[in-house]
């Protein structure tokens, strides 16, 4: 979606994202993670805006449970 950040799985169930880029690519993926990938049940999504730092190069998947 041309987002720069990270993903992870928490212990608990919940899913942590940061993501940053073009506004309306933000606005696509946070309309996207209503629903999530196939197979996923999603009851929450929260979402924090912050300003943008360009800290990210890449979007990575970050692997393992925290």
């Amino acid at each position: 979606m041309g987002l720069m950040g990270w993903v992870r799985n928490l212990s608990d169930g919940r899913v942590e994202m940061v993501a940053e880029g073009e506004e309306k690519d933000a606005e696509r993926l946070a309309e996207w993670c209503k629903n999530g990938p196939p197979g996923a049940r999603v009851e929450n999504v929260a979402r924090k805006d912050e300003p943008y730092t360009g800290e990210f190069r890449e979007f990575k998947i970050e692997h393992g449970r925290l």
